[in-house]
Order: structure tokens, then C-alpha cells, then sequence
């Protein structure tokens, strides 16, 4: 369970980098914060490449952020865009890599808060436990 006191550090954290983001294409500008299991905030931002697909997600340089620090497991995760901006499918399954059924702050820099988990945004998903089971995703 997360506080409400954690989950505004959170979405703050994200709002806070979203203007630290590399958009010369899109001018989509995404910040993202994961709660470590550490209790630390990790940050990333969208850092686009004229070959578009070298493009890094917000979210996913986030969760790389955080586990370049040795951490392996995050509790919850803020993302800054504009609009009704929502993880794409990469992102989405990077998440599963690292997390359970997390809850998922979706934000903007004017404030306004969506929130759902994980397993809303990608059911029937694939990941790390499914290995462990011996199941395939094939």
C-alpha cells in the first residue's frame, strides 16, 4: 500500500524531470519516478533519436535508472505526460520484469491523476513468473 504522502513525492518527481526530456521529434515530453523497493525515487525521461526506434520511453529509463542502482523491484510508478498519455505495450511489459500488480499514477504537468495497476494495463500478461511455472509464451 502506498501513502498518499508517497504517492504525491511520486507524481511530483515525475512532473519535476518531464521537463528534462529529449523530444525534438514528437514534442511528447514524458518524466517517470518508480518507487524502488529500496524506498528511493528513481527518475527517467523519453529520449528520442532521429533513428526513432533508439527512442528510450520515460518509463523505461526510469526502471533502468533503478536497477543500474542494484534495486530489482519497484512499488508503484508515476508517468508525466500530456493528455490521456498512457505506457506503450514495451514499457508496459519492462514493468512486469520489475514489478507485481503496482499501482500506476498517470499524470500531467497541469495535474490531473488517473490511476490503475499493472495487470489493468497488460492482463493476461508474460513475465518472470510464468518462467518459473515452466510456462511458455509461445
Amino acid at each position: 500500500m502506498i501513502t498518499e504522502e508517497r504517492k504525491q513525492t511520486l507524481l511530483g518527481a515525475s512532473r519535476r524531470v518531464q521537463t528534462g526530456a529529449y523530444a525534438p521529434y514528437s514534442k511528447y515530453y514524458v518524466g517517470a519516478a518508480v518507487l524502488g523497493e529500496d524506498g528511493n525515487i528513481y527518475c527517467g525521461v523519453n529520449i528520442e533519436n532521429a533513428s526513432y526506434g533508439l527512442t528510450v520511453c520515460g518509463e523505461r529509463s526510469a526502471i533502468f535508472n533503478m536497477v543500474n542502482s542494484g534495486v530489482l523491484r519497484f512499488h508503484a510508478i508515476a508517468v508525466c505526460g500530456e493528455g490521456r498519455g498512457s505506457p506503450c505495450g514495451a514499457c508496459r511489459q519492462v514493468m512486469v520484469e520489475f514489478a507485481g500488480d503496482v499501482p500506476v499514477y498517470l499524470t500531467s504537468s497541469q495535474g490531473e491523476v488517473r490511476e490503475t495497476t499493472l495487470y489493468n494495463l497488460l492482463p493476461e500478461h508474460f513475465g518472470p513468473d510464468n518462467l518459473a511455472r515452466g510456462q511458455s509464451n509461445m
